[in-house]
């Protein structure tokens, strides 16, 4: 994602608050809250709409201020930006009141942090954006936290065969745990993904999920959904300033090609609601936590994201 520096980055937090401004009525000091990189103000066009979710107090152009115009981190007398309206990797970070959610005071910090994006975007995509129907086939590309996360997704929708697909296969063995019915790794043949999954499905793949953010598996998760009434939807964050062609009558037949950003949840809406359903155990957080490191190892684990150990 795009943003200015220099930056504290960081987007996915549990949190407690500290103090309020003049004005801030839905949390107070103490609560129990997830900061939201997807703001929800409740005013703007998409918030009123039903189907909508992306804010205009969304900062994905890379503003690195709050909504007032200002940042509230100084280093050395200087400015240091904000990421994603929340900045949370640091011990305290200022937030809009539309970029936090209270949650209930039972829920473990160290688990619904990931409430505030990668099972959202994952689980939302499926059920939400994706709208996956009972029985139907399901494919996902690329199998770390976010797209296990549409797999539950998936799952909890009632797909019938959900197929993960990953060139790592040590990933396998917890796309399995969580809901996935088989697991393929595109070098064990030499078709195109779209042919091999058609004809181990017999042409009917109802939904596909890109959850990498490459170019060539976007269109190849396209190309793998039905040509007639497939939906295919771009879930890993595409790599900026890059252009994407493909042939149009990969659309022309009836496909349709759906994005979303945070699963199309609304999110002061749905954060809450979905820690009720973490702490009702609808699903399962801990098969998405491959490692747990102090803060001071943090490029470790910026290493293990890179190599695809997590």
């Amino acid at each position: 994602m795009v943003s200015k520096f220099p930056v504290i980055v960081g987007h996915e937090a549990t949190g407690i608050v500290e103090s309020i401004g003049e004005g801030v009525t839905t949390v107070q000091p103490g609560d129990k809250v997830i900061p939201l990189f997807l703001p929800q103000c409740r005013e703007c066009n998409a918030c009123r709409n039903p189907d909508g979710n992306l804010c205009i107090r969304s900062d994905i152009t890379g503003r690195g201020v709050l909504a007032d115009g200002t940042t509230r981190f100084t280093c050395k007398g200087k400015p240091v930006y904000h990421f994603m309206n929340t900045s949370t990797f640091t011990e305290y970070t200022v937030v809009d009141e539309s970029s936090v959610a209270k949650i209930d005071d039972a829920a473990p910090p160290e688990k619904v942090c990931l409430i505030g994006c990668g099972f959202s975007t994952g689980y939302g995509a499926a059920v939400k954006t994706g709208k996956v129907k009972p029985g139907s086939t399901c494919v996902v590309f690329g199998l770390g936290g976010v797209g296990l996360s549409v797999i539950m997704g998936c799952k909890s929708a009632g797909a019938s065969r959900i197929i993960g697909i990953d060139l790592n296969k040590d990933k396998f063995e917890k796309a399995m745990a969580v809901g996935a019915t088989e697991c393929i790794s595109p070098k064990e043949s030499t078709k195109p993904i779209s042919e091999v999954l058609s004809e181990m499905t017999g042409n009917n793949v109802g939904y596909t999920f890109e959850v990498i953010g490459h170019l060539e598996t976007m269109i190849d998760a396209l190309a793998s959904c039905h040509m007639n009434y497939g939906t295919s939807v771009v879930v890993g964050a595409p790599p900026s300033a890059k252009m994407l062609t493909y042939d149009p009558m990969l659309l022309f037949t009836g496909r349709t090609w759906k994005g979303c950003v945070f699963g199309g949840l609304k999110s002061r809406d749905d954060v809450p609601k979905l820690v009720i359903e973490f702490l009702a155990k609808k699903f399962d957080l801990d098969q998405l936590i491959t490692h747990v490191l102090p803060f001071k190892k943090i490029n470790e684990g910026f290493e293990l994201l890179n190599s695809g150990q997590r």
